[in-house]
């Protein structure tokens, strides 16, 4: 697993990391994973005003990628903005446990064995948002993470039979960990954010505080834990494996 550190304005981090990376002869284009399509294409573009937005500091940072790697702004927004809305099925699980002396937050990542190599570890401390440690199969997404808060967030991908002009679940979970400090923080703003996919994002805060909660671009119904409850997480994941909500 690789390390990255990431400081000083999201347009530096981004740049400093592609350039590196093309120092060095790593050309992100260029990997076999780097799926452009018209279809991802044309989703990329509708939800791009959505970023603008709410969140356009990741904005800045895809840009300040593509120049590092002197690649194209529009095909690295096209593969991260596309991102879990259109890739074939994976399978991961996330839990939380806590009794009166300790909090657990756990998450199995089901990706691809021969990208081991490239996955990332990575410490944030950006300017203008909270800090966080999160591990990606990617870049600039995120798959599950804790900040400086103690906010600990990871999601589970499920195939998306419906799609809309959002956040996807990387996104979201980056958004997160850079701007809430709590669960009941997530909970809100997951109910304003366009939301693109389809996943349940397994939370938890420094004071135990936790929820499991299952969305879409129709839909975020949140499945939270009592004062009482001690364990949550895999009930709920397996049930949302087949969650599609239709309104009205």
């Amino acid at each position: 697993m690789y390390h990255g550190r990431f400081r000083r304005s999201h347009y530096e981090a981004g740049c400093h990391w592609g350039n590196m990376l093309y120092q060095n002869g790593k050309i992100i284009a260029q990997n076999p994973t780097f799926n452009i399509t018209g279809e991802r294409e044309k989703f990329a573009k509708e939800c791009l005003p959505i970023y603008e937005k709410y969140y356009p500091e990741v904005l800045g940072e895809i840009h300040g990628l593509a120049d590092g790697q002197k690649g194209s702004y529009e095909d690295f927004c096209t593969f991260l903005l596309s991102m879990y809305c259109f890739e074939f099925q994976n399978h991961c699980t996330c839990f939380v446990l806590k009794d009166k002396d300790h909090l657990i937050f756990g998450r199995n990542s089901d990706f691809l064995v021969e990208l081991e190599k490239l996955y990332m570890n990575c410490l944030y401390q950006l300017d203008g948002g909270y800090h966080f440690n999160g591990n990606t199969t990617a870049f600039i997404e995120m798959e599950d993470g804790i900040n400086e808060y103690g906010l600990a967030i990871g999601l589970t991908f499920v195939y998306p039979k419906i799609t809309g002009a959002g956040f996807n679940s990387g996104m979201l979970v980056r958004y997160l960990l850079e701007k809430c400090r709590t669960t009941d923080e997530v909970i809100e703003r997951l109910n304003v954010l366009p939301i693109a996919s389809q996943q349940t994002l397994t939370v938890m805060d420094s004071i135990g505080n936790f929820a499991v909660i299952e969305c879409n671009c129709w839909h975020v119904e949140v499945i939270q834990g009592t004062e009482h409850d001690e364990f949550t997480g895999l009930r709920e994941i397996h049930h949302a494996e087949s969650f599609t909500k239709i309104p009205g």
